[in-house]
C-alpha cells in the first residue's frame, strides 16, 4: 500500500511513522512547513521537503530579520502553495491512502485538495489538544466539522477523542487509540530502571503558558518543606516563566531543588527511571506521552485529567492521583503530601502499573496491533 503522510516536523510523528519501517509499504513524508531537514529516523520514507522556497538565496533570513516587509513581499512570488504541492505530489506517486497528522495542522490545510481525489481514502491521527482544546474554538471549530466527516479511518491517543469527534460529524472507521508516537523499547529502558527503595526524585514538567500550568504546582509545593527536603526535587522542560517564578519565591532558598530547560527524550527517561513520583499538570491535553513515559520508568504518576483522558489509565488513588481542576493548589497540595507522607500506597500502585499498564505499552506490541490497522485499511481498498 502506498501511503502518503502529510505531517509537521514533529518526534511523535517520527516514532509513529518508524512502526512501518519493514512493513511492505510504501512510505512518503510531505512536511507541511518544510524543515528542510532529513530525518535519519525515518529515512526508509521518502521525504519530501525542500519545496516551499523556488529560490533559497543567501541572505534569506538576515532579510528576514532587517527588513520583514520587503521578505513578506517577496515570500509571495518565492514561496509555493503546500496545497499546490501536495496535489502534484498526489498525481505523482498515486497513494493508496493519505495520512493526515493533527486535524488543524495537516488536516484542515489539505482539504480542498482531498476533495478533489474522491477514490482517494483519507486516515486522520489525533494527539494532544488537536480536538478536545481547539473545537472549543469557533475559527478551529469550523475546520474541524467540515475535515471529519471527509475522513475515512481515524487513530486517536485517546478514547475520549474519539467520542469528541463522533459529536463534531466522524462517522468513518475508528481503528483505536494507541500512543502518539507508538509504544516503549521496553528492553533498552531496563539500564534506566532503579529500584523503588533507591529512588530519590520528584520529577515535574515545567511547561507554562497555553496548556501547561506547572506554576500551580510548584505553588503547592512551596508549601511542602518539610515532607519534601529529603527529596530531590527537578522540573524540566521549563521556560523563562518557571525560572522567574522560583527567582522570586521561596523555593530559591531551596538546596534540593533543580529547574532544567528543554531535555532530550532520552535524558527525560533517564530522569524517570530515577523518580519516586513525576507531576504532570495541564488544562487540556490528550494522553499526555510524559504520563505513559513515568508509568513505564515506575515513577508514581500525578497527572491532571481533562476530559477524562488520563483517567482512561489511572484509577485515582489506586495507580495514581488524577489532578481534576489544575488550578486547584489547595487540593494538588493535599494529595502531593497525602504521596509524599506515605499515606498513600505509592509502592502498591507503581506495582500495579508495571504488571498491567507496562505490557500494554511494549513497542512491540503497539506496533503489531497498528500495523494490523493498516493491513485492514488495505484489504479495504482491494
Amino acid at each position: 500500500m502506498k501511503i502518503l503522510m502529510v505531517s509537521i516536523f514533529a518526534p511523535h510523528f517520527f516514532n509513529w511513522t518508524e512502526q512501518l519501517k519493514d512493513s511492505g509499504h510504501e512510505v512518503y513524508w510531505l512536511d507541511v512547513f518544510d524543515s528542510n531537514t532529513h530525518v535519519e529516523k525515518i529515512d526508509f520514507a521518502e521525504q519530501i521537503t525542500g519545496w516551499r522556497y523556488k529560490q533559497d538565496f543567501k541572505g534569506r533570513y538576515l532579510l528576514k530579520s532587517k527588513a520583514p516587509k520587503l521578505n513578506k513581499l517577496i515570500n509571495l512570488l518565492n514561496e509555493r502553495n503546500l496545497t499546490d504541492v501536495l496535489e502534484a505530489k498526489i498525481k505523482e506517486i498515486r497513494p493508496d491512502v493519505v495520512h493526515s497528522f493533527v486535524i488543524y495542522l495537516s488536516g484542515v490545510p489539505v482539504l480542498p485538495v482531498i476533495e478533489k481525489f474522491p477514490e482517494l481514502k483519507w486516515i486522520l491521527s489525533t494527539w494532544g489538544s488537536d480536538l478536545f482544546y481547539y473545537r472549543k474554538h469557533q475559527e478551529y471549530l469550523e475546520g474541524i466539522k467540515k475535515v471529519l466527516p471527509k475522513i475515512d479511518y481515524l487513530f486517536t491517543d485517546c478514547k475520549r477523542d474519539h467520542q469528541i469527534a463522533l459529536e463534531n460529524g466522524f462517522n468513518g472507521k475508528f481503528l483505536g487509540a494507541f500512543p502518539g508516537g507508538g509504544g516503549f523499547d521496553l528492553e533498552k529502558l531496563e539500564e534506566y530502571f532503579l529500584p523503588f527503595d533507591e529512588r530519590n526524585v520528584i520529577l515535574i514538567k515545567g511547561y507554562q503558558g497555553k496548556h501547561g500550568k506547572c506554576l500551580e504546582v510548584l505553588k503547592a509545593i512551596s508549601g511542602l518543606h518539610a515532607e519534601i527536603k529529603n527529596y530531590e526535587l527537578v522540573i524540566f522542560g521549563a521556560p523563562t516563566e518557571v525560572f522567574d517564578y522560583i527567582e522570586s519565591s521561596k523555593l530559591k532558598t531551596w538546596n534540593n531543588l533543580q529547574c532544567l530547560e528543554k531535555l532530550p527524550p532520552e535524558k527525560v527517561l533517564q530522569l524517570m527511571g530515577r523518580s519516586f513520583m513525576y507531576i504532570g499538570n495541564s488544562s487540556s491535553d490528550g494522553m499526555p506521552n510524559t504520563l505513559l513515559e513515568a508509568m513505564v520508568m515506575g515513577a508514581f504518576p500525578v497527572q491532571s485529567n481533562p476530559g477524562g483522558a488520563t483517567s482512561e489509565l489511572i484509577e485515582n488513588r489506586k495507580n495514581g492521583l488524577l489532578i481534576e481542576d489544575p488550578f486547584d493548589i489547595q487540593a494538588i497540595q493535599g494529595d502531593l503530601k497525602e504521596a509524599i507522607s506515605g499515606a498513600l500506597d505509592v509502592k502498591t500502585g507503581i506495582a500495579y502499573n508495571f504488571e498491567n499498564i507496562r505490557p500494554l505499552l511494549d513497542r512491540n506490541k503497539v506496533r503489531k496491533q497498528v500495523l494490523e490497522k493498516y493491513k485492514l485499511i488495505e484489504s479495504e481498498l482491494n
